[in-house]
């Protein structure tokens, strides 16, 4: 199936977090956003299909999600797309990637344990460790180029005093794949210190360069304090419909997982039009993703040209992975505050500042790239105004 992701579709008035509320973040409304990151596309047709069948059948009781047609089509998907070997006993459903995670902190480790994560970072992984009284330790990814790299010396000290590493993989926000190497190393010293590994792999599919994302559960061979959570809904652009999945290989924590989710928070029940998009997202829905790659890839390669035409004094190359564009303002003649102001209200248009994501990422911008291009195309002509108007003060 072909699909046309050069398609507009208008989102306003759906109470959509990205554009009817862009005002939260950005203080002003009427901005043209690039900031949450889902996409502006609409589903694969077969998601679309079977949600208009069950909404058809007018009934929506509760929904079981311990079944193996749920947890073959993820196991099957791993094996398909990252030769990777899932059992299904290890499958597990959960409300969102970030509840896993933060259930996952709270069963591997106690009050106050120290919790290793990268900076720059998703914004979200510094508050779900603080807020469950876990420290803080972030480790500075080095600027190499430019790419973000891992200084395994500093690494390998700061894991010395944590309970858990907790990695996103791929990287948001730079968009780094770890390599084969990274991830063997990064294991090896958790191994060694006994640090577990809690990995958020949600932007798993979309692939920008040649190198292939490694699943961290392919590598339990050399570590078995290793977890993940992800979901389909990044790729697909299904959040809203709610569903995602965590694989615990440890029987025991899984039990006090699953123990935590039917006796405490009261999450027996699948949602039970994510639970279907995770099934036929990942067993039908192949082509959707390899145009989505295919499509993605063209929009990174205009933002580089422009910025490399138009934009000289920022700094931009594909990344390796998500639809996520980090932009290195760090030549820019002007305060990040400054970039902003000129932004949100000579542009018009809303690009995240890479503060957000740590001290780190002073000076970036992480700009969503998950739309039609005619958005895109925009939004640049906007940027371009946006500074144009800094550089002629």
């Amino acid at each position: 199936m072909q699909y046309n992701f050069d398609e507009v579709h208008n989102r306003l008035g759906t109470y959509c977090t990205q554009w009817d509320y862009i005002e939260d973040r950005f203080h002003k409304k009427d901005l043209i956003p690039f900031s949450i990151s889902d996409t502006d596309f609409i589903i694969p047709k077969p998601i679309t299909e079977k949600i208009h069948e069950v909404a058809n059948h007018q009934i929506y009781g509760y929904t079981r999600w311990n079944h193996h047609d749920y947890k073959s089509s993820i196991a099957s998907y791993y094996q398909r797309r990252f030769d990777t070997h899932i059992e299904e006993d290890w499958i597990l459903y959960s409300p969102s990637v970030m509840y896993s995670v933060s259930l996952l902190i709270r069963l591997l480790s106690k009050p106050q344990d120290k919790v290793l994560t990268m900076n720059p970072m998703y914004d979200a992984f510094f508050s779900v460790i603080e807020d469950n009284d876990r420290e803080l330790v972030s480790h500075h990814l080095v600027h190499d180029h430019d790419s973000f790299v891992i200084d395994f010396e500093v690494f390998e000290k700061q894991l010395q005093e944590c309970s858990i590493l907790l990695l996103c993989s791929p990287h948001n926000p730079t968009g780094r794949i770890w390599h084969d190497d990274e991830m063997r190393k990064m294991i090896e010293l958790c191994k060694k210190y006994h640090v577990k590994i809690i990995s958020d792999e949600i932007h798993m599919d979309i692939q920008i360069k040649e190198t292939k994302h490694h699943p961290l559960l392919s590598y339990l061979d050399l570590y078995d304090e290793l977890y993940t959570a992800s979901s389909s809904s990044k790729t697909l652009n299904t959040p809203g419909l709610i569903g995602s999945y965590v694989m615990i290989p440890n029987h025991d924590i899984r039990d006090e997982f699953l123990k935590v989710t039917r006796k405490r928070d009261f999450l027996n029940s699948a949602s039970i039009f994510g639970m279907y998009a995770t099934m036929i997202g990942y067993t039908q829905c192949d082509d959707y993703i390899d145009q989505l790659n295919e499509y993605i890839k063209q929009n990174m390669k205009l933002v580089e040209d422009f910025i490399k035409e138009e934009l000289p004094d920022f700094r931009f190359q594909r990344p390796e992975a998500t639809y996520l564009a980090w932009i290195d303002g760090r030549n820019v003649p002007f305060t990040s505050e400054q970039i902003q102001d000129a932004l949100v209200n000579i542009g018009g248009v809303a690009i995240m500042k890479g503060e957000t994501y740590g001290e780190n990422g002073q000076k970036y911008l992480r700009m969503n790239l998950g739309c039609p291009r005619s958005k895109l195309e925009e939004g640049l002509k906007r940027f371009k105004k946006a500074m144009d108007s800094l550089y002629q003060k």
